[in-house]
């Protein structure tokens, strides 16, 4: 596995951690421990499917992964923001968290469009060298 996705991984891993030490926090209202629970799911799912996409196969795999990865990082982002539009928590207690469940799903989002472009490009290549070798034989 390249330094990249090892650091991602490190870096998935500590949103997940820093969601949970977050959620201890919370009010122990019933509101505030339902949504806890979402985002704990949301947050650990982030990690673990973003672990699996580094294991993933073959170039679909990968991209099929790395959606649910960024589905789980956007539905982080969104129990978070639900917490403070609900004013369990304020805007400075969950920005960080904000942000970086916002920075992890435009890095997977990215790495999606790449993959998805490379997999049309060499989709592409074997279209021609099938219609080459088809006009020369």
């Amino acid at each position: 596995m390249n330094a990249k996705a090892v650091a991602l991984q490190e870096r998935t891993q500590k949103f997940a951690a820093d969601v949970i030490k977050f959620c201890e926090s919370l009010p122990r209202t019933l509101a505030a421990q339902k949504v806890a629970e979402q985002l704990l799911d949301a947050a650990g799912a982030t990690d673990s499917n973003y672990r699996a996409t580094c294991r993933a196969r073959s170039s679909a795999e990968f991209i099929a992964k790395i959606g649910v990865a960024v589905e789980e990082a956007d539905e982080s982002k969104g129990w978070l923001e639900l917490l403070v539009r609900s004013n369990l928590v304020s805007r400075d207690s969950a920005q960080d968290l904000i942000q970086e469940a916002d920075e992890l799903t435009r890095i997977f989002v990215k790495s999606r469009k790449t993959a998805q472009e490379r997999q049309a490009q060499r989709l592409d290549l074997a279209k021609q060298i099938n219609t080459a070798r088809r006009r020369r034989g």
